[in-house]
């Protein structure tokens, strides 16, 4: 999504249309990948947006129904998970792999996959990562609502779609870079300021819009989209650095991960 105000941007991602359309479609096999959407601006209700461009493949899922059904397929192999056990460090010895936990006792194992993404800096100090924090609102229920699919605009910094007839949102963290650089989870009035605006003014203008709940999330970046899957120790891998693109990539990452662990 393009306004007014990214003429630049829009003209060079438009330019490069072909060359990813060529790439993704040797892929997909999908033969016109991008394309602009222009006609469809009125329909969805946006204000002061001038351009649209269109992944034709692209689709939304529901993130809670796919979380649901991996951990029905972990369970039912067998797995058994426990939530809330914060790590404090790991010791890889020829015994296997101590865990001291926040809780003050230990957990032994004879491998471990490090799966935290941005988290993992915390165990690894070392690993050429940074957390970074993102804000994100869901409405209540819109009357009416026009908006529907995926949205991604100023670079892919902010993101929004229509979910049960609300509109989730997020993102915004170019605004306060360093700020955002953190483990701990809270709120940023800027940022949080802005995103109000944009759904109000933009994506929902005269609409009412009103603001349910607020949340964030902690993402696992670094100097290059690429996740990191290596061996740390003799019997620690890592499968981190998802560059927030973990609902596409997570299960492969994880996959890869533990593939390495059972070398």
């Amino acid at each position: 999504m393009f306004t007014e105000n990214d003429t630049d941007i829009f003209t060079e991602c438009a330019e490069r249309m072909p060359e990813f359309n060529d790439k993704i479609g040797r892929i997909t096999g999908h033969h016109e990948v991008y394309k602009i959407a222009d006609e469809r601006i009125a329909s969805f209700g946006f204000r002061d947006v001038q351009h649209l461009i269109i992944n034709q493949p692209e689709g939304q899922v529901n993130t809670g129904k796919m979380m649901s059904a991996l951990l029905g397929k972990a369970r039912a192999t067998g797995v058994e998970i426990f939530n809330g056990i914060g790590i404090r460090s790991l010791e890889d010895s020829s015994n296997g792999v101590l865990m001291e936990t926040d809780n003050e006792w230990t957990i032994r194992a004879r491998r471990v996959l490090v799966a935290v993404n941005g988290f993992a800096r915390k165990l690894f100090p070392d690993l050429d990562l940074y957390p970074a924090r993102n804000q994100v609102l869901i409405t209540k229920p819109v009357p009416g609502l026009k908006v529907e699919g995926c949205f991604h605009y100023d670079k892919g910094y902010y993101y929004f779609r229509n979910i049960d007839g609300r509109i989730l949102l997020g993102g915004g963290r170019n605004l306060d870079f360093e700020t955002e650089k953190t483990l701990e989870f809270g709120s940023n009035p800027l940022i949080r300021s802005a995103l109000a605006k944009l759904l109000h003014e933009v994506i929902c203008p005269g609409q009412a819009a009103e603001i349910d709940h607020w949340w964030t999330g902690i993402l696992g970046l670094g100097p290059v989209k690429k996740p990191i899957i290596q061996r740390v120790s003799p019997n620690v891998v890592v499968s981190v650095r998802l560059s927030g693109m973990g609902v596409a990539i997570g299960t492969l990452v994880g996959q890869e991960g533990a593939e390495l662990v059972n070398i």
